[in-house]
């Protein structure tokens, strides 16, 4: 939790997992020794929060060839005349990094680095939720990020998740990004979920719901035999976006 949201309180982490504060306490102390985290009064940090945000780079940089990957494959999707949703995470952030050359394109995002690519191009109608800021996916997050989408309409969403599993659904590492995550799919005519395939199979703590909330996946090579006939048996689309040759 710590590590999605950059920080966490003594009290929040103590009625989510029911145990007590002191448990919690010296939980954050073991963390803290391990260098994963810096305790303050009343919580704790994530320890590197500070150089993300200053180069504005997303904690998570793991799989990146199969992120890049998948964005190859999900640019071929965005046509001219578009409003497209692209939630925070790495792989998004790969997708907006390919985003050039299309007419009359609205792109709505709650990712700071995200509006910072996509700002530099003009032709771009870039529109950026408002919401608390979270700093290791530099994020936009909340109620207010998900009141932002009252009365919107998109055409393509592409979505960010931390694991994919027949039984939890989508899940994430946290509560905070539910309810936007959430707005962003009712608003949205389709659905694309991007996600390397190590997180297919796997369940983080926060359920989203089930995988018919998206229309299709979009995965990489990597998935195997085995995670592609779960997908294929319960009718889950799938795309495999092939390697990058270099």
């Amino acid at each position: 939790m710590i590590t999605e949201d950059g920080q966490a309180k003594v009290a929040e982490l103590s009625r989510i997992f029911k145990v007590t504060e002191v448990t919690i306490r010296q939980d954050l102390e073991r963390l803290e020794r391990q260098g994963l985290v810096v305790r303050e009064h009343g919580g704790a940090t994530i320890s590197n929060v500070g150089g993300n945000v200053r180069e504005l780079a997303v904690v998570n940089q793991q799989n990146m060839a199969a992120k890049q990957a998948i964005a190859m494959e999900a640019i071929k999707l965005i046509n001219d005349g578009d409003t497209i949703i692209l939630d925070s995470g790495s792989t998004t952030t790969e997708i907006a990094k390919l985003i050039s050359g299309f007419r009359n394109l609205r792109v709505i995002t709650n990712a700071i680095n995200i509006a910072m690519i996509l700002g530099r191009d003009p032709s771009i109608d870039l529109n950026v939720t408002g919401g608390e800021f979270k700093s290791p996916t530099l994020s936009l997050t909340g109620d207010k990020a998900a009141e932002y989408f009252n009365n919107i309409h998109a055409d393509k969403l592409f979505l960010a998740t931390a694991g994919i599993n027949l039984r939890t659904g989508l899940t994430y590492p946290s509560t905070s990004d539910l309810v936007v995550k959430k707005a962003m799919i009712d608003v949205s005519d389709s659905v694309y979920l991007v996600a390397d395939s190590t997180k297919i199979g796997k369940s983080s703590f926060a359920s989203l719901g089930a995988l018919s909330l998206v229309d299709y996946i979009i995965t990489d090579e990597g998935i195997t035999a085995e995670n592609a006939k779960m997908l294929s048996d319960y009718d889950v689309k799938y795309i495999i976006a092939k390697a990058i040759e270099r």
